[in-house]
């Protein structure tokens, strides 16, 4: 018998089997079940894998398989009628040109020159990509029966399976059928801001804010209206008064480690936003991009704000990108209501779907026992880099003051003294050998103050940091 027909049958037996053994119940090791069912160590491995993907087993390294605990209470059954009114209502009065600037999207993308420090990285440097697991992950996949036949244009059922659970939480109040897998985070806000607002309408964004977001929102003809933000995310009380202002049916948010200042929604916020949306008839698209980037020093992390919204309110993009490998894209879009629908019709015209074996990877990766691996090595690293880069800068550049030290995500942001040239310094950073992204692209207005966002991840060492902030320096001076 083939090896995937050995693992599929293994996999049955042990899924019957379960039922014999309790939540939290530890089962045979992998030793015993190689003796009773004859196959081989790796047909053990790779069969646990796969009721680890669909959350009926939990393995631990060093300690063996575990039956996994019992999914939690059903999803509550809102009233999503609200949302035939905010889809349809034609907000805005004037054309807006649909034009694209990606500058600020580039800056982070563009490769430097050999030799040049990158403190302007959106993502891992590859010696935190876990390039051997994908590489292992890709390999299991490809061998997949079917693995390179049309899937699903919502996306393959396991891994919806797997995000909606990644996304509500213990709560388990998300289904997987209201999961759509896309590709990567920028397809799906893309996709949100399509399917949310119609073009000329304003659309609330906090401020500063991922440079991505908005040209993708300009490039569909949507207005940006910025929302001051502090290091407790977005001001609540601004936001009632922007939505009253713009007459705004959608508002994008960064809860969780925003880009660029790192700041975590405070938790009595957490409820004023979902209250200002829903007294407004609005949506919230919620970017959980870096939820697997907390810090080893990080505090127990909120849950989504998509994690108890049976009305509909949030429509939640996450993915695994920026934790994995920027070629990895493979995201999730989930919403309830009406506008699922919407959602799906606007991807399925885009793209169709994403491919298969790349989801088939996803899943097997997120399976294995590397995956809980990598999420420690990168949690420490992340924590060390911060704290090497934040140390240099302090020392080197007093007069650049970070107000927030955040605890997650790849960035530090940095304000910059009065009168300074952000743009100056990014091209004279860059003859000096350093690269970094100025802060005005992160603004939808006029920015209050000169800024510099400093990434930590997209380097190989803290040696680099040191030495890219040295270079810095070289070119404020």
């Amino acid at each position: 018998m083939s090896e995937p027909n050995s693992v599929a049958k293994l996999a049955g037996a042990l899924r019957i089997e379960l039922n014999r053994y309790s939540p939290g119940e530890k089962l045979p090791s992998s030793r015993v079940l190689v003796e009773r069912f004859r196959v081989s160590p790796v047909t053990v491995t790779r069969a646990l894998a796969a009721l680890a993907a669909e959350g009926l087993v939990v393995t631990r390294p060093g300690a063996g398989a575990f039956r996994a605990e019992r999914a939690g209470r059903p999803a509550r059954s809102g009233d999503t009628s609200w949302q035939q009114i905010a889809l349809s209502a034609e907000t805005g009065e004037e054309a807006v040109p649909r034009s694209v600037d990606a500058s600020g999207v580039l800056d982070t993308l563009a490769e430097p020159p050999p030799g040049v420090i990158e403190l302007h990285s959106g993502y891992l440097h590859p010696v935190l990509q876990p390039e051997r697991a994908l590489a292992a992950a890709l390999g299991r996949a490809g061998r997949r029966p079917g693995v390179w036949g049309r899937p699903p244009v919502e996306g393959v059922a396991d891994l919806r399976a797997w995000f909606a659970r990644e996304i509500a939480g213990p709560s388990g109040t998300l289904a997987p059928s209201d999961v759509l897998i896309t590709a990567g985070g920028q397809s799906a806000l893309t996709t949100a801001l399509r399917a949310l607002a119609p073009p000329g309408a304003p659309v609330l964004v906090e401020s500063p804010t991922y440079p991505g977001m908005l040209a993708a929102a300009r490039a569909s003809g949507l207005r940006p209206v910025p929302v001051p933000a502090d290091d407790r995310g977005v001001r609540t009380d601004l936001l009632e008064r922007a939505f009253r202002a713009s007459g705004a049916r959608v508002f994008v948010c960064q809860p969780l480690f925003a880009n660029p200042t790192g700041a975590v929604l405070a938790p009595e916020r957490r409820h004023e936003v979902l209250r200002a949306a829903r007294e407004a008839g609005a949506f919230v698209v919620e970017d959980d991009f870096a939820r697997r980037l907390a810090h080893e020093d990080a505090p127990p992390l909120p849950p989504a704000l998509a994690a108890d919204d049976p009305d509909g309110i949030v429509v939640h993009v996450c993915s695994l990108t920026k934790f994995t490998s920027p070629s990895l894209r493979v995201g999730a879009l989930a919403a309830r209501g009406p506008v699922l629908d919407r959602l799906r019709a606007i991807q399925v015209v885009d793209s169709f779907f994403v491919p298969r074996p790349l989801q088939e990877a996803a899943l097997e990766l997120v399976g294995s026992s590397a995956w809980p691996r990598h999420r420690r090595t990168v949690a420490a690293a992340l924590r060390t880099r911060r704290d090497a880069l934040l140390a240099a800068l302090r020392r080197e550049l007093p007069d650049t003051a970070v107000e927030f030290v955040p605890p997650g995500g790849f960035h530090l942001w940095a304000r910059l003294p009065d009168g300074t040239d952000e743009h100056a310094l990014a091209a004279a950073a860059l003859r000096a050998g350093v690269a970094v992204a100025p802060g005005r692209p992160y603004f939808s207005a006029e920015p209050p103050a000169p800024h510099v966002r400093l990434s930590f991840a997209g380097v190989a060492g803290t040696a680099e940091l040191e030495e890219g902030v040295n270079r810095l320096r070289s070119a404020l001076s």
